[in-house]
């Protein structure tokens, strides 16, 4: 009787294995060959009030394509503001948002970046947080958007 179960065991085992990779390839799991997606929208909260003084992170995203932190400086215990760092440096501000990556946007239900390029010199303050990531024109972009209360405002938009 042992004999039948440890066969039975053995033959399972060898039968599991002999197909995971089959069923891997077939079901989408063999991630290697995967692009990244061409639109995204990830959620940030804001850094803790009573924070230390300096430069803070308050989220961080980060995948086999690239590694994102929104981070805020903050002063006198409040976040003066919120920017997105890519690397270890602060994204470079994109001249011009082209219009896929504004269609990406509206997608994730948020303003056209276009709209408000006017606030995006302003400081970036808010209770919730949206970064959008657009793959357009051989480029990634991201755009940092604000909650405050119901509204959303566009802060920054980048390349990286």
């Amino acid at each position: 009787m042992r004999l039948i179960i440890a066969t039975a065991a053995c033959f399972a085992v060898a039968l599991g294995l002999g197909i995971s990779p089959v069923w891997a390839a077939t079901h989408g799991h063999a991630a290697a060959g995967k692009a990244a997606p061409s639109c995204a929208a990830l959620a940030f909260r804001p850094v803790p009030a009573g924070a230390s003084d300096g430069e803070q992170t308050a989220g961080m995203y980060r995948s086999r394509f690239a590694r994102l932190e929104l981070r805020a400086k903050v002063q006198n215990g409040a976040a003066a503001n919120y920017y997105i760092v890519s690397g270890g440096t602060r994204l470079a501000a994109a001249p011009a948002v082209p219009p896929a990556v504004g269609n990406c946007a509206n997608a994730k239900k948020m303003p056209n970046p276009q709209a408000d390029t006017a606030s995006g010199a302003e400081s970036c303050t808010g209770d919730r947080f949206t970064l959008v990531v657009s793959h357009a024109d051989d480029k990634r972009y991201a755009l940092l958007y604000a909650a405050n209360g119901g509204s959303w405002k566009f802060c920054s938009a980048g390349t990286f």
